[in-house]
């Protein structure tokens, strides 16, 4: 049975202390996509009832004008049927600050708020460029303690650009917070899928022992999106897809797969062995990016039977782009557990279909004594889907009924919707639960953003030395053409987008 391997599930957490949350950037996408409807399903739930949630942006809006808002965010999708008196004693917990990021006039104003409130909690949904103002600031005002209580703040992605960004941003952070009042979010450590991958590994006896060199082939990790940069040029000239997607989502996958069995579930136990996965990276050096990485833009195509246009032609996008929106890497672990297992990760926009997975893939038995005409046997694999679907795949090879001994692969499928009966918990739900609870387990820690960021930028370095044209690939393919030599190592091909 799959449960849950990180403490108690959000059925069983406990409550929080009374606490007061401010969403710097409340105005924008993630506040009204995310934020305010996973407080709302926590309020439903019951998992929280004393708080008080205060907006805190440039727009001149009043409370009023933020209820009113933030109504309109909860007002479809799956709460639609919410009695309208329940949404009305949740926006009475609305509040809101107009003020820019860098006038200590805000700041007095949201002291006085949060004053007699036991838990702060301050949520960082705003360009990075606004971090050091709003976190100076708070340290001046001392919103940055809390006796008795606590006060933490919460910085959401992209966390720096490179090594040295990163570094600068933490010691900002340093400044003002300790290191445990600090929470680094990435919300794909929130999926369900993605926190069972301990649970998987650890919890059956039937995976662990088998979990090393001497019984694995390969690892892929896949995440793609069937859709381009759409209004996110701008963002995405600054960022591409290694600094958007590998050095956070991908590689907090990569540590949950490969870590060391953790003596507990603490989190700094399970945060410390997936340090020193990525101490563990074997780097690539500038001499290595040719052989090791691939990059890619995506050109015109059809994506879901609609034309779509090229990266260079979107908004935003600087028509001379070397800006990647595909990214191929081929990584190893120097450790005794990894030596000689390749990892293959990809991720790219404008692909043929959204999917996010995890493929483990077996060697194959010794001897092959069923490779008779008509079959057609394949390596085991072991296949964590994270979205769309939410479930576990294992592929193996079984006999076709009848009188001979032709071998065709089968699956054995795992879905959360179905094994449970109830959907899953949305990624902001539990991530926000556990900040206010202090449970740290599913957030980043300062030394695994740097070890991280010191692989990623020796990337970077090369690709800047590197003058050749990027890739092109045609929208709605599964990438460029030369991601697949990365697999000619291992004899293998890339999984079907």
């Amino acid at each position: 049975m799959f449960t849950n391997p990180l403490l108690d599930g959000l059925q069983f957490a406990k409550e929080p202390v009374p606490f007061i949350i401010t969403i710097f950037g409340a105005t924008g996408d993630l506040t009204r996509r995310k934020l305010i409807p996973a407080l709302f399903s926590l309020f439903l739930k019951g998992n929280i009832s004393q708080f008080k949630i205060v907006g805190f942006a440039r727009r001149t809006w009043t409370g009023d004008n933020f209820r009113e808002e933030a109504h309109q965010m909860i007002a479809g999708g799956s709460f639609a049927s919410v009695p309208e008196a329940q949404k009305k004693a949740f926006l009475e917990k609305l509040d809101y600050v107009s003020s820019t990021f860098d006038d200590p006039e805000g700041y007095k104003r949201l002291a006085q708020l949060v004053k007699g409130w036991e838990g702060r909690l301050f949520y960082l949904s705003t360009p990075p460029d606004e971090y050091e103002d709003i976190i100076k600031n708070l340290g001046a005002q001392n919103l940055n303690q809390s006796v008795p209580g606590y006060s933490r703040i919460i910085v959401e992605k992209p966390f720096g650009r490179d090594l040295a960004s990163a570094k600068e941003l933490n010691e900002i952070l340093a400044s003002v917070f300790d290191e445990n009042q600090i929470y680094r979010i990435d919300h794909y450590l929130g999926k369900e899928t993605v926190q069972n991958i301990l649970v998987l590994r650890f919890g059956n006896g039937i995976f662990e022992p088998l979990w090393n060199n001497r019984y694995i082939d390969h690892i892929q990790i896949t995440v793609a999106e069937s859709l381009g940069v759409g209004t996110r040029g701008n963002y995405y000239e600054k960022s591409g897809a290694i600094r958007d997607m590998v050095q956070n989502h991908i590689f907090q996958l990569m540590t949950l797969l490969t870590m060391e069995p953790p003596n507990d579930l603490s989190p700094d136990t399970i945060r410390t062995e997936k340090v020193k996965v990525l101490k563990s990276l074997r780097p690539i050096t500038f001499k290595d990016v040719k052989t090791y990485t691939v990059r890619g833009q995506y050109g015109p195509g059809i994506v879901q039977g609609q034309s779509v246009k090229g990266y260079l032609e979107e908004d935003g996008v600087n028509p001379n782009s070397r800006t990647e929106t595909f990214v191929a890497l081929k990584i190893f672990l120097d450790t005794w557990r990894w030596e000689g297992v390749p990892i293959f990760i990809r991720t790219g926009k404008s692909l043929g279909r959204r999917v996010s997975e995890v493929a483990v893939s077996f060697k194959e038995p010794p001897l092959h004594i069923f490779n008779n005409r008509g079959s057609d046997t394949k390596n085991n694999t072991l296949v964590i889907h994270i979205q769309p679907e939410e479930g576990v795949t294992f592929n193996i090879n079984a006999k076709i009924p009848g009188y001979t001994t032709q071998v065709r692969p089968v699956s054995m499928d795992f879905a959360y919707g179905n094994a449970f009966g109830e959907s899953t918990p949305e990624a902001y739900e539990r991530l926000l639960l556990d900040a206010l609870v202090g449970d740290s387990t599913l957030y980043t820690r300062r030394d695994e953003i740097e070890t991280s960021w010191a692989f990623i930028t020796r990337i970077l370095q090369g690709w800047a030395e590197d003058p050749a044209p990027l890739p092109q690939y045609r929208a709605g393919s599964s990438g460029p053409e030369e991601a697949k030599a990365l697999l000619s190592s291992v004899n293998q091909k890339w999984r079907k987008l």
